[in-house]
């Protein structure tokens, strides 16, 4: 088999430039996920007065926007509220999302970094780069549909338990499914190319 092309003709000194970066980016982005998702465990695990964030459907509330901040009504989407404490079952929910949250961060990130190392190298089509960008895409799906589930059930049972049981308007699912969608698009199409390209290099090497 062929060895990989020296980078210098592959990439120019914008390219590799542009990679360092988005190295430097990467790793700031996976410290950000933990610390985040570590002090947001922490700060709920007591189980007082935790901030939720709440999906709402057909749900009017009183606004201060009228003439001299009179109440006008309004429709709530989203909104934050603070429940005394959370069910067993949502305070789990909560530290779930949180945990995968960041496991997915850092996985994307990881495997992405391997990528940039591998293209920084001169090889940017390979059997393991596509194997790369699959499981980087497949991770990507799994966090996009998993932390919005968790965090709904967190939700729900926050609502639930403001309203002794008796709330059920905000029980709705607030998975982004065009964002989902999308995703799933950009990560079979990412699949695809890396799949073309490194058969096509193979042929190439071939008849080298």
């Amino acid at each position: 088999m062929a060895s990989p092309r020296p980078t210098s003709r592959i990439l120019s000194r914008g390219d590799t430039a542009g990679f360092l970066f988005f190295v430097v980016l990467g790793m700031g982005l996976a410290v950000w996920a933990v610390v985040h998702s570590v002090i947001r465990i922490v700060e709920v695990l007591p189980n007082r007065d935790v901030r939720v964030s709440a999906p709402f459907l057909d749900t009017v509330a009183q606004a201060p926007l009228g003439p001299d901040g009179a109440p006008v009504p309004v429709e709530l989407g989203t909104g934050v509220i603070v429940a005394p404490e959370l069910p067993i079952a949502s305070l789990w929910a909560l530290v779930i999302a949180e945990v995968l949250l960041a496991a997915v961060v850092v996985t994307v990130v990881v495997l992405l970094l391997l990528l940039t190392a591998d293209i920084l190298r001169g090889r940017i089509f390979s059997r393991r780069n596509t194997a790369l960008v699959s499981v980087a895409g497949t991770v990507t799906l799994v966090g996009l549909a998993g932390v919005p589930f968790f965090q709904n059930m967190v939700a729900n049972g926050a609502l639930a338990r403001m309203s002794d049981y008796t709330y059920d308007r905000g029980a709705v699912q607030v998975i982004d499914l065009p964002t989902l969608f999308g995703a799933a698009f950009v990560a079979a199409l990412a699949g695809t190319v890396f799949t073309v390209g490194d058969r096509l290099q193979r042929d190439t090497e071939g008849l080298v």
